[in-house]
């Protein structure tokens, strides 16, 4: 296993680590706060900071809200948590966002989550905050919003606030499903809205700037295939690039990335 070590990033006191198996390093957490783990074993070492997450939250807070993203690289990680003796019950899953398609539908996030994760580990339906892509874009934003205001109105919260937020980066620096140059990007009184993405000609459920920086602690996902530069661009703070301004913004920012 190799030991922690600081690598070369663009701001100061942030730790970079590589690891070859699980591992944490003490980092306090304060405002735009960024660890970095390269893992050869990335879908376990998601998992346990994930599981990791959840005993604390569970322990101080009685329940673990987790935000899932989706896409093939988490898929292993959410195969890797089934395997866990868990209590989900405890956990309320959300979506940081989905595809306006059916559950069924081979690109829905659900379906994704659903075949890794849900099925196998034998979540209670109960614990599933389910985006319904299947209807209306705009009725669609306003329910699941309306769900996460209800929740938060049981503890007195103006905005719910997740425990974890698990993203992606995509190739053109997007991120949950904020693309660039989407109006999506500029909302700030909506925590979750329908976006048009032109270049896809599509729509798609997202969660805003906003709610992801409420979250205690985002996590972005990483796989190896994804190009270096990239990476390093969002690093250095190319506010073009979605991913980026939660980097920037974020409470606490955890990046995984696969080596």
């Amino acid at each position: 296993m190799a030991e922690a070590e600081r690598g070369p990033v663009s701001r100061p006191n942030r730790d970079e680590r590589a690891t070859d198996g699980p591992r944490r390093t003490g980092v306090p957490p304060r405002l735009g706060n960024r660890e970095i783990i390269r893992t050869k074993t990335f879908a376990t070492e998601a998992a346990n900071f994930i599981l990791q997450r959840a005993r604390e939250a569970v322990g101080t807070r009685g329940e673990f809200r987790l935000a899932l993203s989706g896409g093939n690289t988490p898929r292993a990680v959410y195969s890797e948590m089934a395997k866990r003796e868990t209590p989900w019950e405890k956990f309320r899953f959300a979506f940081s966002d989905e595809r306006c398609v059916p559950p069924d539908n081979e690109k829905s996030n659900f379906r994704m989550a659903n075949e890794a994760l849900f099925r196998p580990a034998s979540v209670p339906e109960s614990s599933i905050l389910r985006m319904r892509g299947e209807i209306d874009p705009l009725h669609g934003a306003d329910e699941y919003q309306g769900c996460l205001d209800t929740l938060a109105a049981k503890r007195d919260e103006k905005i719910y606030q997740h425990d974890l937020v698990l993203l992606g980066l995509g190739d053109d620096g997007h991120t949950a499903s904020l693309f660039p140059n989407t109006e999506a990007l500029l909302e700030t009184e909506r925590w979750v809205a329908a976006n048009y993405v032109p270049k896809m000609d599509s729509w798609r459920l997202t969660f805003t700037f906003p709610l992801i920086f409420a979250a205690r602690d985002v996590c972005f996902l990483i796989g190896a295939n994804k190009d270096p530069k990239l990476i390093e661009r969002v690093f250095s703070g190319d506010l073009a690039l979605p991913a980026a301004h939660v980097d920037q913004n974020a409470k606490q920012v955890t990046w995984i990335i696969e080596q």
